[in-house]
């Protein structure tokens, strides 16, 4: 007979436990890891804001990415580096829907914001005679409650669906708290019924985004291909989307086959995996941009000659 630890208020988080003996070399590389991505990004948004020949669609989309990407990281490295220096990894029940909330809605507003940048990379290439009128200060406002209100919403409705739900373990065993560990969790499988039902629901409004993004850049490429100075746009800033986008679909595939087939990878490897999508997209976002973007480039660059004269 199970117990029900319904109102238990209190997880144990058991991925660390086959590295702890390397708990110091983990929370220094942890800890660098994070004030990196914190740094770049701030950076980058810096920048943004202050130099206004940057407040145009394509950089304040951008600027709202990296946001999205310390938002997402907060919810995450503070906790770990944390549990590195504690001798038993614990977590509230409502610290962990907690954080399985901003993990959610930083992955889901992620994916919305670069579906936004395709379309304004559409705008841009394909008509760019009504750009500026398509893409005014009105529809980017739009477009940005877009990327950010609707993905907060419909992954607190997932949580409050979660949160009902009796629980007989208390055991994650993961590095942080996502919504279907708490579901593996559930006391009775059918009560689950109605969370999966809204994920397969949601998933399917992603892969509309997905085809929508499809869409923009079947017709982007095809504008390209008989126009030179179409294609040195395409060159300077839909490759950099493009990188953007491959590094957060590769992460969202491989975190789905750690859940598919983690039984079958040992520990290390699952924490791996189980982290990449708060390392690399954070990361690599302001960095690709960063550097391939000239006018922010340019700009950096000129701030740190500054300093250093």
């Amino acid at each position: 007979m199970m117990h029900n630890f319904s109102y238990v208020r209190l997880f144990f988080l058991s991925g660390l436990n086959e590295t702890m003996n390397l708990r110091v070399v983990l929370f220094s590389v942890t800890l660098l890891c994070y004030c990196c991505i914190v740094l770049i990004n701030i950076a980058l948004i810096v920048t943004v804001i202050l130099d206004k020949n940057l407040h145009e669609p394509m950089y304040i989309l951008l600027c709202t990415l990296c946001m999205n990407g310390l938002y997402g990281t907060t919810g995450f490295y503070p906790k770990l580096l944390w549990d590195l220096l504690s001798a038993v990894q614990v977590i509230s029940y409502s610290g962990c829907l907690v954080q399985a909330f901003v993990i959610h809605s930083f992955v889901c507003s992620d994916f919305s914001i670069l579906a936004v940048m395709s379309y304004d990379r559409y705008v841009a290439i394909c008509r760019p005679l009504v750009y500026h009128s398509v893409m005014s200060k009105k529809r980017l406002l739009m477009f940005l409650s877009f990327s950010g209100l609707p993905p907060f919403c419909i992954v607190a409705t997932i949580m409050i669906l979660t949160s009902r739900l009796k629980l007989c373990s208390r055991y994650i065993d993961r590095l942080y708290c996502v919504n279907f560990m708490i579901l593996k969790l559930a006391c009775f499988p059918a009560d689950t019924i109605v969370n999966i039902i809204v994920s397969n629901l949601i998933i399917t409004v992603f892969l509309f985004q997905g085809l929508f993004i499809a869409w923009s850049y079947v017709y982007v490429i095809r504008t390209c291909v008989n126009c030179s100075e179409n294609r040195a746009k395409f060159m300077q800033t839909c490759v950099p989307h493009l990188t953007s986008l491959l590094f957060f679909v590769v992460t969202i595939l491989f975190d789905v086959f750690n859940f598919r087939y983690s039984s079958n990878l040992s520990p290390t490897i699952q924490n791996v995996i189980a982290i990449e999508l708060l390392i690399i997209p954070p990361i690599m976002n302001p960095l690709v941009y960063g550097f391939k973007l000239t006018k922010i480039r340019i700009r950096i660059l000129s701030f740190i000659t500054c300093k250093i004269k």
